[in-house]
């Protein structure tokens, strides 16, 4: 009777869970595009100019760090569902391009503690000086420059190699999609700095996690 009942609650969740992976994958990486979209301040900006612009756009660094806090929640998901599929599709390459987006992807998560001291020295009257202070001071700690670097290589190399890794098996434009996304975001936000053609390059990251969500999801219910 108990295994009965249970059967076809399992067979919902087998059906309904790669659906909505499909769903979510692509959040994480659609949040940062939507966060570097309304940045109020440019990534090569000095320490002064960064606490000075949060300071003058306090609504907007507060949405860019519920942003931050939504791609926290749904990012590593969408790392995996790629990850997973390359790992499949390329057992070598995959490995090494899903142990690279993790520890790249990851790593964001270590190096946002500029936009919270930015935003919270603003909302108490923290002076700039001070504020900057604190910032450099976290900037200056190991930590930071480790999870930095890893950030940087990790998640620009390590979704290249996915685009690689899963070039057989989605659709050769959402490859092409992935493979140019963090390249372009690089471009974007240091080089030619420009927060709408970021915000488009982040969202392609987006567009490569659901096309490899969506792979699952179609060779699940075949199954």
């Amino acid at each position: 009777m108990t295994s009965t009942a249970l059967a076809p609650a399992t067979g919902t969740v087998r059906t309904a869970w790669p659906r909505t992976a499909v769903l979510i994958a692509p959040i994480g990486p659609l949040a940062i595009a939507a966060l570097r979209g309304i940045l109020p301040y440019d990534t090569p900006d000095d320490t002064a100019s960064i606490a000075a612009k949060v300071a003058a756009n306090p609504d907007a660094q507060s949405v860019v760090l519920w942003l931050g806090y939504l791609a926290l929640l749904t990012l590593p998901l969408g790392v995996l569902i790629a990850a997973w599929l390359a790992v499949r599709t390329r057992p070598v390459l995959g490995t090494v391009a899903a142990a690279l987006s993790w520890i790249g992807f990851m790593s964001l998560f270590l190096v946002i503690g500029t936009d919270q001291v930015a935003q919270a020295a603003g909302d108490a009257d923290v002076p700039v000086p001070t504020a900057v202070a604190l910032i450099d001071a976290i900037d200056a700690h190991p930590q930071a420059s480790v999870a930095g670097l890893a950030f940087v290589v990790g998640h620009i190399l390590g979704a290249v190699l996915l685009g690689v890794a899963l070039w057989r098996v989605i659709p050769r434009w959402t490859a092409v999609a992935l493979i140019i996304s963090q390249p372009l975001h690089l471009v974007f936000a240091v080089v030619l700095t420009s927060h709408l053609l970021d915000a488009v390059a982040w969202s392609l990251t987006g567009v490569g996690f659901a096309a490899a969500a969506l792979v699952l999801a179609r060779s699940g219910a075949r199954r």
